[in-house]
């Protein structure tokens, strides 16, 4: 018996979730506000499975009856039956915690409560629940189908026996798991690539590099695959802004906190790939 899964978010992650686990045999319910948010969710993961198809990668039956073993719903209650919850919405701690509270009264003793988040601090989520002991980050890359890590978080009151559900969890869908000890903000990925993009950001700002060169830098001098300031269109700069402020307002290190260009884009809704226009023209 396949085991179920709720996915809250049905934006690019956590459609991206639901399309890796259904596609490994997991039972999957995508839950979003409104009809409109699933149906561009839904249609993501339709399109993503016909290209895998497309090119060899997945069986059209496959693809089929992976779809097939998604539903999608409004009702957060259609959750209470899983056996995993990975919440993916907006990177806003009272958003989530409200989600968390609520989710604590419906589930089952036994489910793991996951959030799919790059930088607030497991436990400041897991305070909105009685059962902080059952919850842990998960946080997964996008393109989800794409990327292979998955960063697991250890709240303060975390257990190993959690934390080895959620790894079980992430690998039966392919991903490869680093753990992170201590819930400091950020974690290990968010910390790394924030330092890089925000110092990357500040050289561009003050007109030392261009974001070509800047980005040639790092990848011809250190091996990149993708220069920091690609990578903030790829992900998003309005994403990558959010974590950065997040890491600066829990630690005040200096080296996290986004130079003044960085908000601007975002207020002119230049945030990279998804909008056209970021530090590249898409």
């Amino acid at each position: 018996m396949a085991k179920k899964l709720a996915v809250i978010g049905a934006g690019l992650m956590g459609s991206g979730i639901a399309q890796v686990s259904a596609q490994a045999g997991w039972d999957v319910v995508l839950r979003d506000v409104t009809g409109e948010a699933l149906t561009r969710g839904t249609d993501g993961i339709k399109r993503s499975y016909e290209k895998f198809v497309s090119k060899g990668k997945l069986e059209a039956g496959l693809a089929e009856a992976a779809l097939e073993r998604i539903t999608t719903t409004t009702d957060l209650d259609a959750a209470a039956d899983a056996d995993v919850v990975v919440e993916a919405v907006f990177e806003k701690i009272e958003v989530k915690q409200e989600i968390f509270s609520r989710l604590d009264t419906m589930v089952k003793d036994e489910t793991i409560l996951a959030s799919n988040t790059s930088a607030i601090p497991i436990t400041k989520i897991a305070a909105a629940t009685a059962r902080p002991e059952r919850v842990v980050g998960t946080h997964f890359f996008s393109p989800v189908p794409m990327m292979a890590l998955c960063e697991l978080v250890r709240g303060h009151r975390t257990t190993d026996e959690t934390l080895a559900g959620a790894r079980q969890f992430a690998e039966s869908v392919g991903k490869t798991c680093i753990v992170v000890n201590r819930d400091v903000a950020g974690f290990v990925t968010t910390r790394l690539i924030s330092a890089l993009v925000v110092e990357a950001a500040k050289l561009h700002e003050s007109g030392v590099a261009t974001a070509e060169d800047i980005d040639t830098a790092c990848k011809l001098g250190f091996g990149h695959a993708m220069g920091p300031l690609a990578t903030a269109d790829l992900t998003g700069v309005d994403i990558l802004l959010h974590a950065s402020e997040n890491i600066y307002t829990e630690s005040q290190d200096p080296k996290f906190a986004p130079p003044e260009s960085m908000r601007r884009m975002v207020d002119a809704g230049d945030i990279g790939r998804k909008s056209g226009r970021g530090y590249y023209e898409h």
